[in-house]
């Protein structure tokens, strides 16, 4: 991705969450002079990966295939005592995040606002592979439900659904409904190695710097700061 494109994308992103009432911390809006002087009081920023976040997930097409994410917090099983995290995301209309499941992590997918975020669900096998003659057991905001292997759940705003471990998911906003502010709070994040992509993609892009970093990314961190 080019780091042009990619400043457009975190310039829209705060104008919806903005539009959504929804705050980020500070230091969300700092420039590569404000990291260099805060480094060493914002350790835990960088080491925990908190911030921004946008994939194409290698497909060169972000808007059909990608997502933005802001990690709010994180812990971090090797210093600190946090067992919980929470993110942020954007979603596009038709935009996919490509099917997966998290090995360690339980989270909760809300729809915070904006359109209907539409989540396929299956079953993984003790293969890894998909499961797709079990129906799936799951539960939205505490009711317990099942679809098919492969079914399709839409959340509301104000709607959520538990995605246990080994759960694969796949989701993208329902078109004709707009863009999705969409929450996540799960148990620690760890995105260098929990993720099981049903198949092989790039997690976090590889940038031409065609111009300045308005903020920076997770992944810009080792390279900036």
């Amino acid at each position: 991705m080019k780091r042009s494109e990619i400043n457009l994308i975190l310039e829209n992103a705060k104008a919806f969450i903005a539009e959504r009432q929804f705050s980020l911390p500070p230091w969300a809006y700092w420039n590569l002079t404000n990291w260099r002087k805060n480094k060493d009081d914002a350790e835990e920023i960088i080491e925990n990966m908190l911030g921004w976040d946008i994939t194409d997930f290698g497909s060169g097409a972000f808007y059909k295939r990608g997502l933005l994410l802001f990690t709010i917090r994180n812990g971090n099983f090797n210093v600190d005592k946090k067992p919980y995290a929470e993110k942020i995301m954007i979603v596009e209309e038709n935009q996919e995040t490509p099917i997966h499941f998290h090995w360690a992590k339980m989270e909760d997918i809300i729809n915070r606002g904006g359109g209907n975020l539409v989540i396929e669900l299956y079953n993984s096998s003790s293969e890894n592979k998909l499961d797709t003659i079990t129906p799936v057991n799951f539960k939205t905001d505490g009711i317990k439900r099942t679809v098919n292997a492969g079914g399709k759940v839409v959340l509301t705003p104000g709607e959520s659904i538990c995605l246990e471990q080994g759960l694969y998911h796949r989701f993208y906003g329902e078109p004709g409904k707009g863009k999705v502010l969409v929450g996540e709070v799960s148990m620690v994040n760890d995105d260098t190695s929990d993720n099981c992509f049903y198949d092989s993609i790039g997690r976090f892009p590889v940038i031409e710097e065609d111009e300045e970093p308005l903020h920076l990314l997770v992944s810009d961190y080792k390279k900036f700061i």
